[in-house]
């Protein structure tokens, strides 16, 4: 459930009428929570409140997104929220792994938020094993898109005008009956579950995600926020300088340290 930072902010702190929720699969490479860290990070989003789970493995840290030694010292959690209010735009970071059997619950708790607070819609950015796509998948992109019906019908014809591509689905038994397909998000989390539970309770959730692979996953996560902003329009592109639109987050330099070029500090 979603507690507000300010307690006396009463209904008006949770309700987030008409927003985008944005949030991340905790998949493989880290690749969305890396994302997710660069729009906090750029769009300067500041901390409403966090979500209260028992489906998370518990952890706490200094604040990420530190600025000054003023605020360094603030602590952070493992799922909290952020707001932007000028762009209708609300984040949810997940910063830990899932307890074992607790997706289910956390997909039931987090959509019943959404209906809740009245978010307009939800996208979760993702990611999945580079190694385990079929042959259509190895070709073209390696970027792919999931949307609900809901969310379809709303926004119509938009992903064609941006020449993106739907994730494939794949055949259930390969070699076997090549007939029958199914969506298969090899590494995805959490992904698969919260599509298919949106799907079947009218909610509009988008699904943007990249293959990829174990590593450096900095680059990955560049990619993904770049395909994000093609469509929501988050920071204004410039073709020749694009990774560098997005603030890098001062918790970085302490994870990757000389892993990232100089230019990006």
């Amino acid at each position: 459930m979603f507690v507000p930072c300010d307690r006396g902010g009463g209904s008006a702190a949770s309700d987030f009428k008409g927003f985008t929720l944005l949030m991340p699969a905790v998949s493989v490479g880290n690749v969305g929570q890396l994302a997710i860290d660069l729009v906090i990070s750029t769009l300067d989003m500041t901390k409403v409140g966090y979500f209260y789970t028992d489906c998370l493995v518990p952890m706490v840290g200094n604040n990420p997104y530190a600025t000054a030694e003023e605020n360094s010292t603030e602590l952070s959690i493992n799922a909290e929220v952020y707001s932007l209010p000028s762009k209708k735009l609300v984040v949810l970071q997940i910063r830990s792994p899932f307890i074992k059997n607790k997706y289910r619950p956390f997909c039931e708790t987090l959509l019943s938020w959404v209906k809740s607070s009245r978010c307009a819609r939800v996208v979760v950015l993702s990611s999945s094993h580079a190694y385990q796509r079929d042959d259509e998948q190895l070709l073209g992109t390696p970027l792919r898109y999931l949307l609900t019906p809901d969310l379809e019908k709303a926004l119509g014809g938009l992903m064609q005008e941006l020449n993106w591509k739907e994730m494939e689905k794949v055949a259930a038994y390969p070699g076997i009956n090549d007939t029958d397909k199914v969506l298969h998000i090899p590494g995805g989390g959490i992904t698969k579950l919260l599509f298919t539970e949106s799907c079947s309770k009218g909610i509009q959730m988008a699904v943007l995600l990249k293959f990829c692979s174990e590593g450096d996953n900095i680059p990955d996560a560049f990619v993904l926020v770049n395909y994000l902003n093609e469509w929501l329009q988050l920071v204004k592109s410039e073709v020749s300088i694009v990774q560098f639109e997005w603030k890098i987050p001062s918790s970085w330099r302490l994870l990757f340290g000389n892993g990232l070029p100089p230019a990006l500090f």
